[in-house]
């Protein structure tokens, strides 16, 4: 999830706050059930549309930071697949770019496979059909 941040050098030592390190977060870089709304448009969001929203990945906080991070770039991958339904070889085709977020795992795959279980499990996902999933997070 260190992706998220943006790493900044540390003020100068002439500064008035020595040694702070500013580091903004990318939005851009959080998936969209992630991004809790407020106010949208200009209008302020109701209560309990907010309070659904935040539940549906409460989930996340009783993870470890590694598995977190799994379950994250999983989440990402499949809003990146743009459809409400999807199959299971769809989110296969990141298995190359999560190789390269964690090289030391070797059974990408199966990993993949044991994430959408997890997110189906909480929820978030829901099974439809062999290899086939719902994205619930939008409904």
């Amino acid at each position: 999830m260190r992706d998220v941040i943006a790493e900044r050098k540390p003020l100068a030592q002439t500064a008035r706050r020595a040694g702070w390190i500013g580091s903004p977060i990318l939005l851009n870089k959080i998936p969209q059930s992630g991004k809790i709304y407020f106010v949208r448009d200009g209008r302020v969001e109701p209560r309990d549309s907010v309070l659904k929203q935040w539940q549906k990945t409460l989930f996340l906080r009783d993870q470890g930071q590694q598995a977190r991070g799994w379950l994250i770039e999983v989440m990402k991958c499949v809003e990146a697949i743009g459809k409400l339904e999807f199959q299971i070889d769809d989110v296969y085709a990141f298995e190359k770019k999560l190789g390269h977020l964690y090289p030391e795992n070797k059974n990408v795959k199966p990993k993949i496979r044991q994430q959408l279980q997890f997110l189906r499990d909480r929820g978030y996902l829901e099974f439809v059909s062999r290899g086939y999933y719902r994205l619930r997070s939008r409904e």
